[in-house]
């Protein structure tokens, strides 16, 4: 593998950012640039058009994931890894959600970073070692259960998510109220929630990035 491949960096604590990018020029990788805030990473990502981009998920102005889902509506090629300390299901579901090439810990060593980078240019998905089998599991299982949902169900998910009321959701749709209701049970038993007050609502917006990227 070649290791002149173009990697963009981007991560707001700079001490970790510095630490990645030297590790990454010492084994013969050529970073081309390096963001310490989302728009940035955004803006290196499209001007530069790297081959990778390693992205934190917690950082300022956008998140890793909104870089990742912006770049690609505007045709970036580039491929996405993730560099995080969140290794809980709720992040993985994400990951998976929107289709991220790689997805590694800051715990990971350099190998396993460099196992990543020559995984996702051999166009396979590529998890961290270090994240357990569970988070993993719980991750595929959501977003089988998001596929179960109709087009109805699918498009009031997102307006749910959008915290939009269900009055407002039946004059968006034409429907009656006793019809988004209708919905609302249905998409509660195909997700397999526990009924009660505001459950739906209170998992929309705890999964929200999940459900607007379907």
């Amino acid at each position: 593998m070649d290791k002149k491949i173009t990697i963009v960096t981007a991560d707001d604590h700079p001490m970790l950012l510095k630490g990645l990018t030297e590790e990454l020029t010492t084994n013969g990788y050529n970073v081309i640039g390096q963001a310490t805030n989302g728009i940035q990473a955004l803006e290196l990502v499209l001007k530069l058009q790297p081959a990778i981009a390693l992205l934190d998920i917690d950082m300022p102005v956008l998140t890793g994931f909104e870089v990742i889902k912006m770049a690609r509506e505007k045709g970036a090629k580039t491929k996405f890894i993730i560099l995080s300390f969140h290794k809980e299901s709720y992040y993985i579901v994400q990951a998976k959600a929107f289709q991220i090439d790689g997805y590694l810990l800051k715990e990971d060593t350099f190998f396993e970073i460099e196992h990543c980078i020559n995984e996702v240019l051999n166009g396979n998905i590529y998890f961290s070692k270090s994240i357990d089998d569970q988070p993993l599991q719980n991750a595929s299982e959501e977003l089988k259960r998001l596929n179960l949902l109709t087009l109805s169900e699918t498009k009031i998910l997102k307006l749910i998510a959008q915290e939009i009321s269900n009055q407002e959701i039946a004059d968006t749709l034409s429907v009656s109220i006793r019809t988004i209701e209708k919905h609302r049970s249905n998409i509660i038993e195909k997700l397999g929630l526990k009924k009660g007050n505001n459950v739906l609502t209170n998992w929309a917006l705890l999964n929200r990035n999940v459900i607007l990227s379907q």
